[in-house]
């Protein structure tokens, strides 16, 4: 059984590695990760390249999670998913393609709490409803696997389900870590307003 664990981790490392804002900017001459937050995923795609190609790039990360944690499924059942899902989103965040700097992984993310479909569209709900009050993408992305992570460790297992959880968090928060910043020191940038 643990090599098809360390199969699912390998597939959905490689998958999260495909950068799609990278493939995605190439083409119009921009350098997501020298230009905005540099960082390649969907949020920083959409202040430096615009709303079309920023909707593109969270479809394509979306997606490229959601295969992953149906062939994790797949291969190895609701552990397989989860393995795949931690991954993917690590491939994401480190890309071995792109010399280990991608994004921050919340598009990832929102495919991978398909896994508990009931409190990952709860949480994705309430995530809209932070960004649309506030205003700012890094705080919606962060309560979203805060009460992600709080709503499996009050319905599943806290092994391994609940650990699962809160590791997606802990990623969220660590890739968040400049914004965190920006946001005591009042220089965040909010939704609809140009990467300084």
């Amino acid at each position: 059984m643990i090599w098809k664990y360390l199969l699912c981790a390998l597939i959905a490392y490689l998958l999260g590695s495909i950068s799609t804002g990278i493939l995605v900017a190439k083409p119009t001459g921009h350098n997501l990760r020298k230009e905005g937050s540099h960082n390649t995923g969907a949020s920083n795609a959409l202040r430096v390249l615009g709303t079309k190609s920023g909707a593109v790039v969270f479809l394509g990360d979306f997606a490229k999670a959601l295969l992953s944690i149906l062939i994790g499924q797949w291969i190895a059942g609701l552990n397989g998913g989860l393995i795949a899902g931690l991954f993917v989103i690590l491939g994401h965040n480190w890309p071995v393609f792109f010399g280990f700097k991608g994004g921050k992984g919340i598009a990832c993310s929102c495919a991978v709490m398909l896994l508990f479909p009931v409190q990952g569209v709860i949480a994705a709900a309430i995530c809209i409803a932070v960004i649309a009050i506030w205003r700012y993408i890094s705080v919606g992305s962060m309560t979203m696997l805060a009460v992600f992570s709080l709503l499996l460790i009050c319905t599943q297992p806290f092994w391994p389900v609940g650990v699962w959880s809160l590791a997606l968090l802990a990623l969220a928060v660590y890739r968040h870590r400049t914004n965190i910043q920006r946001l005591l020191n009042g220089t965040e940038n909010k939704l609809g307003q140009k990467a300084k």
